[in-house]
Formats: structure tokens, sequence, C-alpha cells
């Protein structure tokens, strides 16, 4: 198309600005809009022929645009053939007529061939050239209102319509000189006939009151049909809007219903991924658990194997030591033996040496249970105290969160916080946190109650307890930081008992009072008894919902909760009625993780219990273990001096027995040789042969390892889904419940109309049924018109027809004695003048309701109008004003009645020294008119 072999172009709302040097392809753009809505070449004004907009060399182009049209656009698209100048049409894919096509767009308002709507650069000109009146419609088509531009048509139709009128009225003004003429012939008849004119004058009268009694008559029947039909339409309406407001709460509730049912789906759908997921990685894991234990079977065997060969390895070493430590030891016996004296009596040193081993051994028995003891307790406190620390870690996790909640949402508040950690000392009383971290719901479902009663700026205050303090924090370094802060009251409320027990209002459904529910330090329980009366704020169930308007009226609490709403009940100062508001319940958002500060506190308390403990366990047991080794060193002295003063008393025996005994071992040993290379080579095998099982285990475990990691994925994926749905679930729910009531009432309400509309609709067939057997018409007979129009001239109530049929039947029965023949003379003469009187009384009619019909859209169309030309003058002349210019757009009449002649005049001035002119194709330059 034009330059371009492919361009795809994205409009945003608003204004949208093509920027790019010349010839580029900024016209092209244009040129495609123009041409794919249908659009003549000469709307453009470029070519007079479709085929050259396609680019040179090819031989066809095509233009495809989306419009925005709920709830499906329209893609129209355009292919151009250059051989033959003609044009394919196809909308939304599906071959369509141009006709077709410029139904879609004129639905759509879209008008390409009025300037005032789209106008390519090389009409700019033509634009000038129009004429007020031209100007006038196309900015009526282009930017009025739908009906202004019929309201302008129909006054010129109506105004075409006059001038016709009027002709025949002149017309009309003629022939009724004719009938005055006939008129004059009649009166003279009259006089010939003055003599039966009472005559005539009684019966006609007579005449008059017996027709009024028939159609009072035959009118009485349908006023009352009238009267319940009206009942019956309105109650009709009501139930049709019953039913059209039951609509709309039905439609607004399905998607709820749908979205819940859809949720509860997916969330059945995840659980059932999840546990075929779980089983799977429970098999699996099974599986690995097998394997790793299959593992370690095997290389316990190659560690017993290696070990079985260390040892025999150790043990010939172990053997050729004994032989030469053996033979060692027979020499030094041997010379020994030959250099021993005769044997000393050393038994009473022997004696005193076992005594005082004996009371080494019993101290050192002792020791060992006092030093078992306290291990066993040091253990129990070690364990207690990473109990302890592991507790401590998941306060401070929860902690940390909250900290994190309140960083994100109120950064000021945080920078303040981490200030305030640093700068302790500068206080003289304690400082308390932002209560969102201070207050610990005692259960994370109560924490909605305390969050939806204390507001958002407390929730992230700081509490003081003097004013000092206060004043201190909020100057805070010259820091310009925006911090809420609040000072607890002096005396204390966080104690102070409520009105009523609670015991007294489990009637109706109340569990706690708001205080109850959570833990706070004693100043910020004392502040929020002191400005929110959390002591006095009762919390119930679906119970205390169920009977709230009798809660209300016998506990007289200004505030409370149910499970899911808020009540706040307020007197009138003026009516003294009592008044009650309620609201849903938010989710908690700061206190959705609760750390108890009294538990914490008791931890950190034991934890330095636990540790002073461990200190002196540890220095009683190093006491212990000094003492014990000083023991041992005094066995072992003794030891040493017993086995000495024996070796002396018995040495020779013992010696020759000894060395005969370790000649024997020496045989043994020298007898218990092992050979080292064939256990080492045996071993070798029974490894190699291992290795390749455990290589087969490896790679199994492998493959399940690698099966089972994407499947903990998957359940991670799957689990954070899960939270998803059940987020969006518990939404929709707390959306859906109260749309569930007002459907219900509006099923009642619709259902109570529906049954009186059937009733008074059974009653209106009835009573149409007596009336037309009164008017002696068919069921399918119409109503005659002549009858519709009499009726219009009679009473229209009950009471009043039948007080005016009796006064007439009581004047009819007056008459007697009368002729109808006395009236058919003068009938007959009077007829054709009273045609004419009737015809020309109806254009008379006509006439005027053309000119009220005139007056009336006349007003509608010029109030509409008037609007649209200030708007457009405001903004034109605002435009002109910041160009340093001038410019008015202003309603152009020459004559009132000549609404064919109504124009837009649009005048501009551009020169301080020059007048306001006119927007013309021959004062103004190029570039002027370009701008007006």
């Amino acid at each position: 198309f034009r330059i371009y072999d492919s361009c795809e172009v994205y409009p945003g709302p608003y204004l949208n600005v093509v920027v790019g040097a010349n010839g580029t392809g900024k016209s092209s753009i244009v040129c495609a809009i123009c041409l794919g809505l249908a659009g003549k070449p000469s709307f453009i004004g470029r070519a007079d022929k479709v085929g050259l907009f396609v680019k040179q060399g090819c031989t066809r182009g095509l233009v495809e645009i989306e419009l925005f049209k709920p709830p499906d656009n329209i893609i129209i698209t355009r292919e151009i053939q250059v051989a033959n100048n003609t044009s394919l049409w196809f909308i939304n894919g599906k071959p369509a007529t141009l006709k077709t096509v410029e139904e879609q767009i004129a639905a759509l308002d879209i008008q390409v061939d009025n300037l005032c709507h789209f106008l390519p650069q090389d009409r700019v000109g033509e634009f000038a050239k129009l004429s007020k009146v031209e100007l006038l419609e196309a900015t009526e088509k282009s930017i009025g209102s739908p009906e202004m531009y019929q309201f302008h048509l129909e006054l010129k139709n109506f105004r075409e319509r006059e001038r016709e009128l009027e002709v025949k009225m002149h017309y009309m003004l003629t022939l009724q000189q004719l009938c005055r003429e006939k008129t004059n012939s009649l009166e003279k008849m009259k006089q010939r006939l003055e003599r039966y004119k009472q005559d005539v004058e009684r019966y006609l009268e007579h005449k008059r009151h017996l027709d009024l009694i028939e159609m009072l008559e035959r009118k009485r029947p349908w006023v009352e049909y009238e009267d319940l039909r009206a009942q019956y339409t309105n109650v009709k309406e009501s139930r049709n809007k019953a039913k059209k407001d039951l609509e709309i709460l039905k439609e607004r509730q399905f998607p709820r219903a749908k979205k819940i049912e859809e949720a509860e789906e997916k969330l059945n759908s995840l659980d059932m991924k999840t546990r075929d997921n779980t089983a799977n990685i429970r098999e699996i894991s099974q599986k690995i658990k097998q394997k790793q234990d299959a593992l370690e079977m095997k290389e316990k065997k190659i560690d017993e194997i290696k070990q079985g060969l260390r040892m025999k390895k150790d043990e010939e070493m172990d053997r050729q030591k004994r032989i030469h430590n053996t033979q060692e030891i027979i020499e030094a016996w041997k010379n020994e033996l030959n250099t021993m004296a005769v044997c000393e009596n050393l038994q009473p040193q022997i004696d005193a040496v076992n005594n005082e081993l004996k009371k080494l051994q019993e101290e050192r028995t002792n020791i060992d249970s006092d030093v078992s003891d306290l291990r066993a307790e040091k253990s129990n406190q070690e364990r207690e105290h990473k109990r302890i620390v592991d507790h401590l870690g998941q306060l401070d996790n929860i902690m940390k969160m909250k900290e994190e909640n309140l960083k994100g949402r109120f950064r000021d508040t945080y920078s303040a916080l981490m200030w305030l950690r640093k700068n302790k000392e500068k206080f003289k009383k304690k400082v308390y946190e932002p209560m969102m971290l201070e207050i610990n719901p005692r259960d994370s479902r109560h924490a909605k109650y305390v969050e939806n009663h204390i507001s958002s700026d407390d929730m992230r205050a700081f509490v003081f307890e003097s004013q000092e303090d206060m004043e201190v924090f909020l100057i805070r370094d010259h820091q310009k930081l925006r911090v809420n802060a609040v000072c607890a009251p002096a005396e204390s409320y966080a104690e102070i008992l409520p009105s009523r027990p609670i015991e007294e209002l489990h009637q109706y459904g109340f569990f706690s009072y708001l205080r109850e529910l959570f833990d706070a330090p004693p100043p910020v329980m004392s502040y929020l008894c002191y400005q929110y009366h959390v002591h006095e704020v009762p919390v119930g169930t679906e119970k205390t919902r169920d009977m709230i308007e009798r809660v209300i009226r016998e506990t007289n609490f200004k505030q409370l909760y149910t499970a899911e709403e808020r009540y706040i009940v307020k007197v009138s100062s003026y009516t003294n009625l009592t008044l009650s508001t309620n609201t849903f319940l938010r989710a908690a958002q700061f206190l959705s993780g609760s750390v108890d500060t009294d538990e914490r506190r008791q931890l950190e308390r034991q934890q330095q219990n636990i540790n002073n403990m461990l200190k002196s366990l540890d220095m009683r047991l190093t006491t212990l273990f000094e003492r014990q080794k000083n023991l041992e060193h005094r066995d072992n002295e003794l030891r040493q001096q017993k086995k000495e003063l024996l070796e002396r008393g018995n040495r020779r025996k013992q010696l020759e027995s000894k060395i005969a005994l370790k000649y024997d071992s020496l045989r043994q040993l020298e007898q218990d040789a092992i050979d080292l290379e064939k256990e080492s080579q045996l071993a070798n095998l029974k490894i190699k042969e291992i290795n390749k099982q455990k290589a087969e285990l490896v790679t199994e475990f492998m493959h399940l390892t690698k099966d089972i990691i994407p499947r903990n994925i998957l359940n991670g994926v799957l689990a954070l889904q899960r939270s998803k749905v059940i987020a969006e679930k518990t939404r929709l729910e707390s959306e859906y419940k109260p749309g569930i009531v007002r459907l219900k009432a509006a099923e009642q309400w619709f259902h109570e109309l529906n049954d009186k509309k059937r009733v008074l609709y059974e009653n209106c067939r009835e009573l149409m049924k007596q009336a037309r057997e009164v008017c002696n018409l068919s069921p399918d007979q119409d109503f005659p018109k002549e009858w519709r129009i009499s009726f219009q001239a009679l009473p229209n109530t009950l009471e009043e027809i039948d007080a005016l049929l009796n006064e007439k039947k009581t004047m009819a029965s007056c008459f007697t004695g009368l002729n109808a023949s006395v009236v058919e003379e003068y009938d007959k003469q009077t007829q054709e003048i009273q045609q004419l009187t009737k015809y020309l009384e109806e254009k008379k009619n006509e006439l005027n309701n053309y000119k009220q019909n005139i007056s009336q859209v006349k007003e509608r169309w010029l109030n509409l109008l008037k609007d649209m030309i200030e708007q457009i003058n405001a903004k034109f002349s605002k435009l002109f004003s910041s160009m340093q210019c001038v410019g008015e757009v202003d309603l152009h009449v020459e004559n009132e009645e000549e609404y064919d002649k109504y124009g837009i005049r649009i005048r501009v001035k551009f020169h301080s020294g020059t007048e306001l002119h006119e927007l013309t194709p021959y004062h103004q330059s190029g570039g002027e008119k370009s701008v007006s």
C-alpha cells in the first residue's frame, strides 16, 4: 500500500501523533484509514482511482482495520486490485459487500466523508470553503448528539409542511366563504321551518339525553376495566422491574458463583494432582532410600574387606614385633636372672600400697559418678537451650516478616524504627515500637477484628509513656520523616473492667470482648482501652448476626462485631431513633503473623538461666577433671610401686616361669605366619566385584533422583497455585454472601408481584368480557373510533358517571310526543356546511399541531446546538489566545423560522492591528486557514 510493503499500526487512546520526515509514509497511514473504512479516493484529494494507492510494481494492495465494538471487535479488510480498480471486502475474514461494510461503519458513527470528522491535509482548503450551513450540518454529524441532526431535519420538514398548509388554508378560506353563502340559504329554510324549531330542539335535546345515557352505560364497564387495568399495569411494571432487578442480581451473582465453582474444581484438581504427585514422590523416595541403603551396605562390605586386610597386615606386623619383643624380653629376663639377689621380706610395704590404692579407687568412683551426673545435666540443658534458640528463631522470623510488611507500606515509620533502636539511650522511659509490631492476636483468626477496629494511622504509631520523650522522638535529629506517635494516658486503663461480664452476653452469641483477643504491653493496651474502648467492644458469631436487631435493641452497645461484619450504633439527636451501619470486615494485613511478647521474654529469661547453668556446670566439671587427673597420676605411681615390690619379692620364680612361657609363645608366633600377598589379591577381587554392583546402583539412583526433582518442583508450584486459589475462593465467597441475601429478598418480592399480577389479569379479562357484551362487540372486533371519541368527553370516574347517568335518565323521562321527521329536512340542509366547517377546523388543528411540534423540536435542537457551539467556542478561543491571536465560533441566524439557513460562523484575527474577520476561502492566507 503506497510506499509500504507491510506496516502495522497500533493506535492508543485519545490523541495519536505520527511523526516523521517528508516521504516517510505518514499520509499513507491516513489514506489507509480512509479507504479501509469504505471511503472514496476523492475524500483524500490525492488520486481519483483506488488502484493508484497500491505500491508501484505490485498488482494488489491490502488494508485491514480492527474496530472496537463490544463484545466482539470488527475486522474490516479491503483488497485492492490494480488491474481493474476494484476492491474485495471482508468482515472478520468472511466475504462481504460494500453496503454491508458501510452499514457496519455507520453503526459506529464513523464519517470519513465529513470534513469535521476526517480532515486530510490535501482538503484543508475545502474546509475553509464550506458555507455556514454546510459547516453546521457537518459539525452536527461529527460531534453533535445523535438526535441533534435529526431534530434539524425535522425542523426543515416541518417548515416545508407549514408552507404547504398555509397555501391550503388560503384555499380553505375561499371555500369557507362559499359555505357562508350556503348558510344564508339555510337560514331562509330555517325561517320557513321556524314553527317546527321548538319540536326539533326538544327532539334533539331528548335524543342527546338518550345518546348520552347510552354512551354512559357503555363507558361505565370500560371505566371499571380501565381502573383495574391501571392497577394491573402498575403491578406489571413493578413486577417487570422486580424481574429485571432479579435478573441483574442473578447475572451479578452468576459470575461469582461460577468463579467459586471453578475455584473449587481447580482446588480439587490441584489436590488430586498434589496427591498423585506426592504418592509418586513417596514411591520414588522409597526406591532412592533402598538404593542408598544398598550403596551403604556395599560401602560397608568394602570397608569390612579393607579392614580385614588391614587387620591381617597389622596382625602380621604385630606378630613380627611380638617375636622381636619376645626375644628381647627373654634375653633381658635371662640377664636379670643371672644377676638377681636373694629375696627380701616386702609384704608390709605391699599391704600399705594396697590400702592407699583402695582409698584412691573409692574416691575415683565417686568422682566418675559426679562427672556422669554433671554430663547428663549439661546434655539436658544443651537440648533445652537448642529448643529455646529454635523457638526464638521462629519468633524472630515472624517479627522479621512484620517488619518487612512495615517497611513496604510505611517506609518513613520503618526508618524511624531503625533510628529508635540505635538511640534508646536518649529516652527516659521505654518507647514502644509501632503498634502493629507490639500487638499480637492470641489467634490468627481474630486479627481481622483488631485491624478493623484500630485505624491504620495508629497501627503504625509509636507509643510513649511521657510527653517529653515523644517530643524528643518527633525532633529525631531533624529527620524529615512522616511518623505517627501517641502518648499513653497517665493513668493506666489496661486493666479496667467492662461494664457487663461477658457471661451475660453469651445468649447473644458473643464469646469475648475485643481486648481479650490480643496481647500488648500495658501502655499500648492502656492507650487502646482509652482511645478505642476495646474492653467494651464485644465480638460475636453468626448467631449474633442472625439476631442483630434484638442485640442492638437490648444491649445498647455502640460498637460490636459478628463473624464477618462490624456494626456501629448511634442514636439520632433529632428523632431519638437508633441508627446502625454495618460493614464487612476486611482481611488482616498488619497482624497476619503474631508474636507472643510474654512468651518471647520468658524464653529469653530461660535462655539466660540455661547459659548461666552451663557455665557453672563447665566450672564444676573442670574441677572434677583436674582432681580425676591427679588421682589417676597417684594411682599409676602406687601401682608402679606395688609392681616393683612384687617383682622384687618373687622375681626369680616369675622370671623362670615367664621365660618358659615366652619360649612357648615365641614358637606359636613363628608358626602363625600370614601370606599377605595372597590375602591382598583376594581382597581386591572382592572389592572389584562390589564396585561393579555399586556402579549399577549409582546409575539407578541418578535416574531416580532426576525423576524426583521435577516432581518436587511441581509440588511447590501446585502448593503456590493452591494458596492463590484458596485466597481467591475466600475473597469470592465474602463478596458472594451479601448478594445471596439480596437475591432471596428480590425473588420473594418478584413472586408476590407475579401472583398479584395474575389475579388482576384474570379480573381484567372478566371485566373486558362484560364491557364487550354491553357494547355488543365480538371478542375479535375492534373498538369503534367514534365511541372512543365520545368516551373522551364523558366523566372518567365511576362516581361521576353514575351521578350523570341518573341525572340524564331523569331529564329524558320528561320529554313526550316527539317526532323524528321534523329534523330530517333540517339535517339535510345543514350537513354540507357542517362537513366544510369540520374540515376547516381539522386543518386549523393540523397547522397548530405543526407549529407546536416545530416549537418543541426547535427548543430541544437549539438547546443542544447552543451548548455544543459554546463548548467549541470556549476551546477555540482558548487555543487562539494561547497563540496570541483571537478566534470565535458562533451560531449564524438570518431568519429564525428558516431552519435550512442556520449556520456556524468562524471569525479569526491573527494580527493585533486588525478586526475579527469571518473565515473564508479568500480573506485569510493558506497557513491561517490551516491553523483555523
